[in-house]
């Protein structure tokens, strides 16, 4: 009995969808190790990058590949090491309404910086 339960003749999982019909739920939703190495690198680029751009003369464009960099980077984050790609899409939508209302506030802000009197 105990091998039925837990060797390898054990059945795995089952769930009853709407039609009827009998799905194994056998999927593994995770990144592999390969896959958190390869983010891992895409990292240390991108943070080396930053540093490379950083010394050289952009101009007005320094803030803005500086900007663009860490979106990538704060999105690579994001999908692989927080699961935010696995996780189901109540939460990315949640996520997104939240980022849209941050970013709401930010250019609220600098409006309200834009059309300020100024102090001096």
């Amino acid at each position: 009995m105990e091998d039925k339960i837990f060797g390898k003749d054990a059945a795995p999982p089952r769930a009853e969808h709407k039609e009827g019909q009998d799905v194994i739920h056998d999927e593994d939703h995770g990144a592999t190790y390969g896959t958190y190495v390869l983010v891992w690198l895409a990292l240390i680029g991108l943070t080396a990058i930053t540093v490379t751009a950083a010394g050289i003369n952009l101009g007005s464009m320094a803030l803005t590949v500086a900007l663009i960099i860490a979106t990538v980077k704060t999105t690579l984050v994001m999908n692989y090491f927080m699961h935010v790609k696995f996780d189901s899409l109540i939460f990315k939508i949640f996520i997104a309404v939240c980022v849209f209302i941050f970013l709401t506030m930010i250019i609220l802000t600098f409006f309200d910086l834009i059309y300020r009197d100024p102090l001096l």
